[in-house]
């Protein structure tokens, strides 16, 4: 399952804008392929996400229309940038809130609802480059985790960088919920 799961994650829409992070880093572990795999705890962030259960082959076909239904959202509220794109994976099922980091208070039309990325203890790795290779840095989070004997709480999410157009300069923020 994980490999088929890691398989459809590397599939993603790359980033449109910065946001600030607000983390504290408690420890970095380099893992053979060259990412680090940190653990850190995150405070909360608030997102606007459109809410779906899929499948794992039905993922990778309507992820995309469920992002594009948050920009139609922010466009017509004249927002073009400064949300940067999420990926909230909550169970194996999949549940998953797609969406943006989005803390203004507007309001959001259906389907488009708030929602937030959770806070608390996590293990993650910062993928650099094209998005066909964000699987490696899922694989070596969940490999630091059967390492060091920790466990998983449940939901994993991505948080995109800024986009750009040379592949080179593209990264992805990989996290997965650590169980206190």
């Amino acid at each position: 399952m994980l490999g088929s799961r890691v398989t459809l994650l590397a599939r993603r829409r790359r980033a449109r804008d910065d946001a600030t992070r607000t983390d504290r880093t408690e420890g970095v572990n380099a893992v053979p392929d060259g990412l680090d795999v940190v653990v850190k705890t995150v405070e909360a962030r608030p997102t606007a996400v459109v809410r779906a259960a899929t499948t794992w082959a039905e993922f990778p076909r309507v992820w995309k229309g469920m992002l594009d239904q948050v920009w139609d959202e922010l466009h017509a509220a004249g927002i073009t940038e400064g949300c940067r794109n999420v990926m909230l994976y909550l169970d194996d099922v999949p549940h998953v809130e797609i969406g943006v980091l989005y803390s203004d208070p507007a309001p959001l039309g259906d389907p488009v609802v708030r929602s937030e990325l959770p806070g608390g203890t996590v293990a993650m790795a910062v993928h650099r480059g094209p998005f066909t290779g964000i699987g490696a840095a899922h694989e070596a989070v969940r490999g630091w985790v059967a390492e060091h004997d920790a466990r998983l709480a449940g939901p994993s999410w991505e948080v995109y960088g800024p986009h750009n157009d040379d592949p080179a300069l593209i990264w992805t923020e990989v996290y997965y919920q650590l169980a206190d």
